[in-house]
């Protein structure tokens, strides 16, 4: 029988460590498979983290990871840092172009659910945006409180729940698992 090609939306959510790494291991099969990928990080970008240096040992015709964020954002009372706001809807811009080109197979949207959560970005309008993209193209979107018109549209979603974690022992982030 034939393989039939459908793009899946992916949706990698909740309080639990994962999420990112889950996204980075169906890319990493994805480029095994000969697939071209693309991971636009929406937040991050003040840190060098080890899966942009891996990307690199791949080689950007195969996989390539964008971070334009600053990093971490401030939330909580204040409204987001007008910048944070226009990197965010400069990311989506950019991701959206490259999910409509077809020139990926697959589209990590790293941390966007972050973006949405935090009113930095119109969940509306990225669902719209995905109703629309090529049958194609899987896309990916991470991050804690994704939207539910995000859940709803999604082929498959995963919440990741935090049993235990090493910062309840004081033990800091390690390099190579966190970042």
């Amino acid at each position: 029988m034939p393989e039939a090609k459908k793009g899946l939306i992916i949706v990698h959510t909740g309080p639990g460590k994962g999420k990112t790494t889950a996204a980075l291991g169906t890319a990493f099969r994805a480029v095994g498979q000969g697939m071209k990928v693309l991971m636009v990080q929406f937040i991050k970008g003040s840190w060098h983290y080890g899966e942009l240096d891996a990307a690199k040992m791949l080689g950007e015709e195969k996989f390539q990871i964008l971070p334009m964020g600053r990093g971490f954002v401030k939330v909580g009372v204040e409204k987001p840092d007008p910048e944070d706001v226009r990197l965010v809807e400069e990311a989506w811009a950019f991701a959206w172009e490259k999910i409509a080109s077809r020139v990926y197979d697959l589209i990590i949207l790293d941390e966007i659910n972050y973006a949405i959560s935090y009113k930095m970005l119109d969940p509306e309008k990225v669902a719209a945006a995905l109703r629309q993209k090529p049958e194609a193209v899987h896309v990916i979107l991470t991050g804690r409180n994704a939207h539910p018109s995000i859940i709803e549209q999604a082929d498959l979603v995963t919440e990741m729940r935090e049993v235990k974690h090493p910062y309840q022992k004081g033990i800091m982030a390690q390099r190579g698992i966190e970042y």
